[in-house]
């Protein structure tokens, strides 16, 4: 099975859920998430990571979510460290940092959060203080976690239309050949 067969599949199988206290699924969640970000005229990493960046949610027990965070972030890189570029992994690791970031430096953003990411936020530690806002800004990635964290916060919006998950089928194909190019190159180095 190819790994966008995979996606597909893990989609189908697990994505119908609702997406956390708000009122849209898990697919539909990073297919808005995904569509905006190609809407914007994102790279076609950024798109990628708007598609996955919660695919570490898949995998999780529903009832567990709401008690403890199960750092889904890490998790989702993890799965797509070994297929597809670190910039399309690296914001996904970061988009909860970048979440956290942001409700530290920016009392609006914070104030604008869904109840849902609000809930998620104090399981996930709260908003950074000083030193971890540093941090997070020095981290390679940051940048475009952030924006992966703002397009995170509006594809939840039960009215949307996107395409179906096939629509970003050649542009994560294109991505999956570049990283097995560029691990075949790092190879014969």
């Amino acid at each position: 099975m190819s790994p966008t067969d995979a996606i597909l599949r893990l989609f189908a199988e697990r994505g119908s859920g609702l997406y956390f206290g708000e009122a849209v699924t898990e697919t539909e969640h990073a297919l808005q998430s995904a569509h905006l970000a190609e809407a914007a005229g994102a790279d076609a990493q950024l798109v990628a990571a708007a598609l996955l960046h919660d695919i570490g949610h898949l995998y999780e027990d529903p009832e567990l979510i709401e008690e403890q965070d199960l750092r889904h972030e890490e998790f989702g890189a993890s799965l797509l460290r070994e297929l597809l570029p670190e910039s399309v992994w690296q914001p996904i690791r970061l988009h909860v940092a970048a979440k956290r970031y942001l409700c530290a430096v920016d009392p609006a953003y914070h104030a604008g959060l869904s109840w849902a990411s609000r809930q998620s936020l104090a399981l996930q530690g709260g908003p950074f203080d000083e030193r971890g806002a540093s941090a997070f800004l020095n981290a390679p990635f940051s940048q475009d976690a952030l924006t992966l964290r703002r397009l995170d916060d509006l594809g939840k919006d039960p009215a949307m239309r996107t395409p179906e998950l096939e629509h970003f089928f050649p542009l994560l194909e294109c991505l999956l050949r570049v990283d097995r190019h560029q691990a075949r190159v790092r190879a014969a180095s």
